[in-house]
Parts: C-alpha cells; structure tokens; sequence
C-alpha cells in the first residue's frame, strides 16, 4: 500500500506529487499514456528542413485521426506524437454543440505542450461568484492562496515584470525578457490614448536567470529557440518532465506507472473513505488495483468528472463526491480566438532570437470601484506581439528568384501585431459532462460533452472585437486580418470547472482545502476544482492550489483526521 495516489502527471498531478513526496510520503503516480523520457522523446533538435512536410500533416490522416486536435496552433508534424488521435478516443456532443477537447495522454500531460503564460488570480477573482451571483461562493480569497503562488513560482521559475496591478498580482519573478522597438512603440501609442490600459511583457515560466535549484534538477536558460511546444531538451520552461517529477523522485519516495487508465475510485462502504484506484492497463486492457491512505484525482478536468461518475456504487449511485449532483458540471473554458492581425508602424531596428514570449494587457473591465457600461458581467485580457516578419514570411510575401529573392530576404519585414483576446466564461450547471451508455475500447463509459457560450460570452466577445480593433488602429496598425467569429469551447484549452470548490456542501464538490466534501481522503487539484476562471491562464492556480492541498493533506494524515 502507497501513502498517496496521484492520477494524472501534468501540470497539476506533477505538483501534488513533488509536495506529497517531499513530506515524506511513499506516493504513486498514474499515467494513462505512455512513457516519455525528458529530452529522449523530444522533437526539438529539428531544425526547419528536418521537420517532415514542412510540419504540414497530410489532410487524409488529419480528417481521420485528428478531426479536433487539428483546430489547435501547435499540431505539426513534429509535435503530433503529443496530441491523441480523435478517432481512438472518441467521445460525443449536441449536433448543434461543438467542443474542441484538445488533449494530449502521456507522461507529463499537456504541461509539454502548453503556451507557458503564468500568471496569478486576483483578490477580485475570488470574490466575483460571490459579487454577482454566478457559480459557487470561492471558499479561499487571494490571501489563502498568495504564499502557495509565491512558493510555485520559485520553484518553477517565472520572468515577469513588477507592475502594481491590482487585478493581476505580481510574483517571485525572475528577470522579464525584454520588449523589441515595435512592442515599445505600440504601449506607448496603447497606454497613451487609453489609460486605464496596460501594455506588459507576458510572465511565463521560462528560466531566464535560473536558480540553484533548478540547475541542480538539470535546467537551463532560455535560448530563445521557440520550439516550446515540442519539448524543451535544455529544461529552460517548467514542465513535470523537467521539473516537478524529477524533484519527487529525488526524494526516493515516487513510484510512477505509465499506461494505466484510471478507470474508478474505490472506497470502503463501511468508512466512505478512498482505498484505492482501479486502473486497466492501455496495453492488455486488464485491470488492477493500487491500494493508498489519501488519493489526488489530478487527471484533467473532462477526465476527472468522468472518473468520479464511473466511480458508482451501492452508497454513490450518482457517482462519487458527488452528493450535491454538481460533478461534471460548470465546465468552463475561456473565451478564445477573437483578434486581429494587422500591419505596425515601426522603427527600422531589428533584435536578436525567437522570444518564446509575447505582450499581455490585463483585464481593465468591470473593476471594483470604477464606474462601468459594460453590459455584460466578468472581464478580459489580450495577448500578442509585434514583431517583425522573419526571412520565410518575407520570402513567401511576394514572387522571386535568384539574387531578387536573396536581396528582399537579407532584410527583416514589416511590423506586424497580432492580438487576440482572453475572457471569462460565467460558470453555469447546464454547461456539463456526463457518461454514456456506451464504452471505449478500454471498457470506460464515453463522456457527453455539453457546453456552449451563453449570451453574456456573446456580449463580451462583441466588446473584445471593438476594443482589440481601437487599441491596433490607436497604435497606427492598419488591420489585414480579422478573427470575429467565437471558436468552440474547448479550444482555449483552459478547461475547468466540473469538481468545483465551494462553502456549501449541497452546491460543491470541495472544500478550501481541495478536499472532497463526501470523501475526506480524495483531494482534486486540476481544473475540475476551479469555482470560476478569471481571464488569466489558469495553470498557475492549478499548481498552487495542489501544493496548498499536498500540505494540508500530509497535514491531515500526519494527524489522523483522514
């Protein structure tokens, strides 16, 4: 028997089990994918002419395997080992409701392939379920969480500026990456004729002054090479391959088993407690039992509510920790793909590398204390560059050969911005997941996807379009391209909401301490625990709330009150 299970070795799963195992903890880890080796398994050695068809896959295999990872920017040739394919995991939505699950089962999750922007929620965030009545009341505030930010972001390494936002709290940063001359020019054109706005460098988890730490585990500085998605063989940004795993297996106390699909959650009728996790082997399709004293469910938000409903038994017929019918429910992702492309005004400078990084400008809707017109509630942000077009684009730009194309390709482009916005979608119980009668090949009840944009996104994508398109003309940009129709949830990757936290047993799944209201030895730290999701990127929170939860539990079981 395991002191601890932890199912699911992502963002949040790599975390919990870095805490649990560094309080001494004899921890298990479930993967239900397969094993990947940091920097064995990556793909960043290719240069461009290396990348097989130019990362174009083939539209034969992309409609057959790959029908909604396709729709995801990072999908190529030389990532698609990350992504599943569509057509061996299958699972269903309203005609009329689409959802892009974009997902990727192997050791370290999506922590390989995600876009890095680390940024922390705010007092303001916490309080907004309660504040307009939407989604359960928080049952933290920004101070519970604020040293459970700060510890992550030692650990994982954070570049950012000190800004004295209100709205999005500065951090334990590392040097931010520098801005070139056509972002300068463009926050100073922004923040000149909007004032209530702010141009800042994106904060990502990228090492660009590494500490003793994380050379110890292996890690470098960012060399501004921009092949993040494929994995980072110089462990320059945080993952759980890179970072978090490593240091729990330092401890000597991890145990990590790789294609074992959690398929339910076992618990003692006598007691109500957690014993263990039954699995099926990816392989053979057999299944066995992990027995352990405390479990974390961190497998992903769709997946975790599927876990916790096939977790039936004669106690739970609704599934488990789920007393209060509210698993699977408020699923949540952000609001995504709404901007514009658009030729800059610039100085003729250039600068050095391919910054793994953009610009954010936070949230300025909505705010407490300003007078407001929005009619809708909630707010956004907008994340971009502006950079100049690099010798490929200049080369596609126009017809050309022999010295004619040398000459145009020896000098950078124009400037270009691009510029999409990030909002908040409102937590509502019909947005939900829930299980089918039929199975997938591994015997796991397929889930039923249904979640759709309700009219306050509606109202608020309108305001992300109007204003994205006055911050670019403001600045000069004359607008080539426009994004102005709402992508399918589910694309913003940002899923969260189906465990959510909350005060009252009858309208939550946890706790404040991510602990299963029904189950006190189930903790849930991915992002079915979130009880909304602010505008920012929410993989920060993840980590922080599992840390805080990793304490409280060893805490707890030390004690005996589990």
């Amino acid at each position: 028997m395991f002191d601890a299970i932890v199912i699911g070795s992502g963002m949040s799963g790599g975390i919990a089990a870095k805490e649990l195992c560094e309080r001494g903890l004899k921890t298990l880890v479930i993967e239900r994918g397969r094993k990947l080796e940091h920097g064995a398994s990556y793909t960043d050695w290719m240069q461009p002419w290396e990348v097989p068809n130019g990362g174009s896959i083939p539209e034969e295999e992309l409609a057959r395997d790959y029908a909604v990872q396709r729709n995801c920017y990072a999908v190529n040739t030389a990532t698609q080992q990350y992504w599943v394919k569509d057509s061996e995991h299958p699972y269903s939505t309203p005609e009329d409701k689409p959802f892009w699950w974009i997902r990727g089962y192997h050791l370290g999750g999506r922590s390989i392939m995600w876009g890095r922007q680390t940024y922390r929620m705010s007092e303001m965030d916490f309080e907004s379920n309660a504040r307009d009545g939407h989604g359960a009341d928080w049952p933290i505030r920004y101070a519970d969480l604020a040293p459970w930010y700060d510890h992550v972001e030692e650990f994982i390494g954070v570049s950012g500026s000190m800004e004295g936002l209100p709205q999005l709290p500065d951090g334990k940063f590392l040097p931010a990456m520098a801005m070139n001359d056509g972002e300068k020019a463009f926050k100073a054109a922004v923040e000149g004729r909007f004032p209530d706005r702010k141009v800042i460098i994106g904060r990502c988890a990228h090492l660009t002054e590494p500490k003793e730490h994380h050379t110890a585990l292996g890690r470098n500085q960012c060399m501004n090479r921009s092949f993040c998605e494929r994995g980072c063989s110089l462990g320059a940004y945080h993952s759980s391959l890179s970072s978090s795993l490593p240091a729990a297996e330092a401890t000597g106390n991890l145990t990590i088993v790789t294609d074992a699909i959690a398929h339910s959650i076992i618990t003692d009728p006598k007691t109500g407690k957690a014993t263990g996790v039954r699995v099926i082997d990816q392989n053979t399709k057999q299944g066995r039992t992990y027995e352990a004293k405390l479990v974390f469910l961190c497998a992903s938000t769709i997946p975790t509510a599927q876990i916790l409903l096939n977790s039936r038994s004669e106690a739970n017929p609704r599934g488990l920790a789920n007393s209060s019918d509210m698993v699977g429910r408020n699923l949540m992702d952000h609001l995504y793909g709404l901007g514009y492309i658009a030729r800059m005004p610039g100085p003729d400078t250039t600068y050095k590398g391919r910054r793994p990084n953009g610009l954010y400008i936070p949230r300025y809707r909505n705010l407490p204390g300003r007078e407001e017109t929005a009619d809708f509630l909630r707010g956004y942000g907008f994340q971009g560059s502006v950079q100049r077009m690099g010798w490929r684009a200049v080369a596609n730009s126009a017809p050309g050969v022999g010295e004619a194309l040398k000459a145009r390709v020896s000098h950078p482009g124009e400037w270009m911005a691009m510029f999409s916005g990030f909002g908040e979608m409102i937590p509502d119980p019909n947005n939900r997941v829930t299980l089918t009668d039929k199975t997938d090949q591994w015997g796991m009840p397929i889930v039923h996807v249904d979640c759709a944009h309700g009219a306050n996104d509606k109202k608020m994508a309108k305001a992300i379009l109007e204003d994205g398109k006055a911050m670019i003309e403001g600045a000069g940009g004359t607008i080539v391209q426009a994004r102005t129709n709402l992508v399918p949830p589910g694309l913003g990757i940002h899923e969260m909401g189906t465990a959510c936290m909350g005060k009252d047993p009858k309208t939550s799944v946890l706790n404040k301490y991510n602990q299963a209201h029904d189950v006190p030895n189930l903790f849930i730290t991915d992002g079915a625990a979130m009880a909304s999701g602010g505008c920012q990127n929410p993989s920060l929170t993840y980590m922080a709330l599992s840390a805080r939860a990793a304490h409280h539990a060893a805490e707890f079981l030390k004690a005996g009150t589990i």
